[in-house]
């Protein structure tokens, strides 16, 4: 979640899988590579469903203040006074621009599954992750709210829409808000030709 004393805000995407794959596709993602799906459930036999490979999961789950205040708890908890650092095998940015959960959960997809997808050469993604690839998230994160080619596109992308380990941390997740249906679970899968 972006700061609250971060004025940039994005229009929020849709979370829809052909919102995403147009996006991913336009930023340098060939299109016969990989692809977002649903996830109609978290149930075992719902989970075969989905295209295999299944090479990253977005989990998009709405904001509370009790949300982040537990996160906030929880990290404190597991780290002690210790501050814990980021592995360098893990793509990771903080997201400082308020409604870009989505862009931000699909660099993480991205970032973190590079060596095994191919980008179109010096396509924006291309050379978004190779600039990147040094710097640490707060500098990632930066870097992206000054982007305004990132930005152009997210706005284009939100202006278009009307795996078992994973779905077990989501279930988690969803049984803390109860009474709401605003949950969006997609896979990005390798595709297979």
């Amino acid at each position: 979640m972006a700061s609250s004393s971060q004025s940039k805000r994005w229009l929020p995407l849709e979370a829809n899988p052909d919102v995403m794959n147009q996006f991913i596709w336009g930023l340098g993602v060939p299109n016969d590579e990989v692809e977002f799906n649903d996830v109609y459930g978290l149930d075992e036999e719902l989970l075969e469903m989905v295209p295999k490979p299944v090479l990253a999961v977005l989990f998009l789950f709405p904001y509370s203040a009790n949300a982040e205040a537990e996160r906030i708890a929880d990290q404190a908890q597991s780290l002690g006074n210790e501050r814990k650092e980021i592995s360098e095998n893990v793509y990771f940015l903080k997201q400082t621009v308020g409604n870009a959960c989505g862009t931000i959960g699909v660099l993480h997809a991205l970032g973190n599954v590079t060596s095994q997808i191919k980008l179109v050469e010096d396509s924006f993604l291309d050379r978004f992750f190779r600039s990147t690839a040094s710097l640490d998230p707060f500098e990632r994160a930066a870097f992206l709210e000054k982007d305004r080619e990132m930005e152009d596109a997210h706005s284009v992308a939100a202006t278009a829409g009307d795996t078992q380990d994973a779905a077990k941390v989501i279930k988690v997740m969803m049984e803390k808000i109860p009474g709401s249906m605003n949950f969006n679970v997609m896979g990005m899968s390798k595709k297979t030709t």
